[in-house]
């Protein structure tokens, strides 16, 4: 009976420390973005730090959810399906999603109508890239090459993996910006952001929406 738990909570384990490692690395981040966004007035880059936001809260979330999850096994409580716990946890964290989505898009619309006069494409532009790098390695870490059905891990993994290709979007829309002085492109690309972000939160929802009803396989 010991046996078949050991690998499973061993996995779990290294899911924890990984997931530890990504918040802190990833809010760290988040809080350069934020403020050089709002230094340079650009809201491609306030986009992506309100996003990674999202991501720390999140994957802080899944953190918890993980904590949780080993106090419980530690007691031996046979009561409670600690795999409902972490696809409750990821769920919750698509419900973030959705809420920082419209958020962005609310604040893309207000920055549509009062374009910023300036833009320090430069600032920007080494902050986004910085931000980008600090998520392709969180991806990494958390990336889970044996494919095992941790939803609680794979959304923390789907949120940074989204937050990489905003970052791109990012930088693609500084640079159009600098080029061609068409300032709404910016906005347009922080629109376009949060399009990518209400899409990974709807098959984040859907996953684990029908990982938390679906009934366990050996009820009686």
């Amino acid at each position: 009976m010991e046996h078949s738990h050991k690998p499973v909570n061993s996995t779990k384990s290294q899911n924890e420390k990984k997931t530890a490692f990504v918040v802190l690395f990833s809010a760290a981040t988040m809080v350069l973005e934020i403020i050089f966004g709002l230094f340079s007035k650009s809201m491609a880059l306030l986009a992506d730090g309100i996003h990674m936001g999202s991501h720390v809260l999140a994957i802080g979330l899944s953190w918890g959810a993980y904590i949780l999850v080993r106090h419980l096994e530690k007691k031996d409580t046979h009561q409670v399906d600690t795999e409902k716990v972490l696809s409750l946890s990821a769920y919750t964290s698509g419900i973030l999603l959705l809420v920082f989505a419209l958020f962005i898009l609310v604040e893309a619309a207000e920055r549509f109508f009062s374009p910023a006069v300036e833009i320090r494409y430069t600032e920007a532009m080494i902050v986004t890239a910085i931000g980008m790098v600090v998520n392709i390695i969180c991806a990494f870490v958390l990336h889970d090459a044996h494919g095992h059905q941790d939803y609680n891990r794979h959304s923390a993994y789907l949120h940074v993996l989204a937050d990489a290709l905003t970052s791109l979007g990012a930088i693609f829309g500084l640079i159009c910006a600098m080029i061609w002085n068409i300032i709404w492109i910016d906005t347009l690309v922080a629109v376009v952001c949060s399009l990518v972000i209400i899409r990974w939160a709807k098959n984040l929802l859907f996953d684990t929406g029908k990982a938390l009803t679906s009934q366990p396989s050996n009820s009686l």
